[in-house]
């Protein structure tokens, strides 16, 4: 005999603590409790999706899924692994699952931090079938790793008739995954970024976290250097410090001049901060049009050359300003259709 005790709860935690139970008392007992998919959540998201900032749940905490998508982060994480304590993962994996299905996020990403693999794997039955946009896989360190998590995604796919793209972020947060960060990066297709974690990195060298990050340099533009090689995004990681916007604001700048894309958030008054900074400035985006406009006249008139005033433009460069304008238009500082303003 199992007593539920209500005190509140939305369908989707009851559900998923009655499972809970059941499947406590009788670990043999497989039936899954599925609620029906919230037809808001059935979205997908591309490869080079806008990644600004990324908002960390705890996995086992579902008060705080029902709001987050409100305040408008580019990603919601689920977190599976450093938050939720050994004892409440299983709680969390059917909490995450059930609010895959069924929390409206507003349109943000939809993210799961797994656990480090080879454990992690377990928890793919809980995400995968179940509307999951991005897998975060942390401390990795290998490419191995990878394609160990892309042959199981991809078998759990077929399994479940999963159409929808899932990408893949990878986290670095060893010496090891460092050194290994282009090999881990190019791994698989379906890498969409590779993302740093400071915290552990850190621990690993044998040092700590200062402000002026002199400790972490190295690192950052190793994973900056090996993301943009295998062309996908480079994210950074978190400001621990949820009380101080203005350094928060430095770090994002800093990271930005780095050539990273998009930082992680452990509070949603992090958000605005992070989304502003990383925005193009009015100064960046003219600039981004002007090389645009040249290439483009120049690609009309055949020429082989092209240059703006008494600067030569490349490949590379018209590939940064075309991103330059893209961010732009995201971040709704420039109408789509800029060039008939022109």
């Amino acid at each position: 005999k199992i007593l539920c005790e209500d005190n509140g709860a939305l369908p989707f935690v009851l559900a998923a603590r009655f499972e809970l139970a059941v499947k406590r008392l009788f670990p043999q007992n497989k039936k899954e409790y599925l609620l029906t998919f919230n037809e808001k959540n059935l979205y997908s998201t591309k490869k080079d999706q806008l990644r600004r900032s990324r908002l960390y749940l705890p996995g086992n905490e579902p008060k705080f899924f029902i709001n987050a998508g409100l305040h408008s982060p580019d990603g919601i994480i689920l977190d599976l692994e450093d938050s939720v304590a050994p004892t409440e993962k299983d709680a969390a994996q059917l909490l995450v699952r059930n609010a895959l299905r069924s929390v409206d996020f507003y349109g943000a990403e939809r993210m799961v931090r797994i656990n480090q693999l080879p454990k992690g794997l377990d928890d793919l039955k809980f995400i995968v079938p179940h509307n999951v946009n991005v897998i975060l896989v942390p401390k990795c360190e290998s490419a191995e790793q990878i394609h160990l998590l892309e042959k199981e995604v991809d078998k759990l796919k077929k399994q479940h008739k999963v159409e929808n793209p899932i990408y893949f972020m990878p986290i670095i947060e060893s010496a090891l995954g460092v050194i290994k960060s282009y090999e881990i990066a190019s791994a698989s297709k379906n890498n969409c970024a590779l993302a740093i974690g400071l915290e552990d990195y850190t621990a690993d060298i044998g040092t700590q976290r200062t402000n002026d990050g002199r400790e972490s340099i190295f690192a950052r533009q190793m994973l900056v250097n090996a993301a943009k090689a295998a062309g996908i995004q480079a994210i950074d990681t978190v400001f621990s410090d949820v009380s101080d916007m203005e350094a928060l604001r430095q770090s994002v700048l800093e990271a930005k001049a780095l050539g990273f894309e998009g930082k992680g958030c452990i509070h949603p008054r992090q958000l605005k901060v992070v989304h502003e900074a990383f925005a193009p400035t009015a100064e960046e985006i003219e600039k981004a049009k002007k090389i645009v406009q040249a290439f483009e006249e120049a690609e009309k008139k055949g020429l082989g050359v092209v240059s703006l005033g008494s600067k030569m433009i490349d490949p590379p460069v018209v590939k940064r300003a075309l991103r330059t304008i893209d961010l732009a238009i995201l971040n709704k500082l420039l109408d789509k259709n800029w060039r008939k303003t022109q």
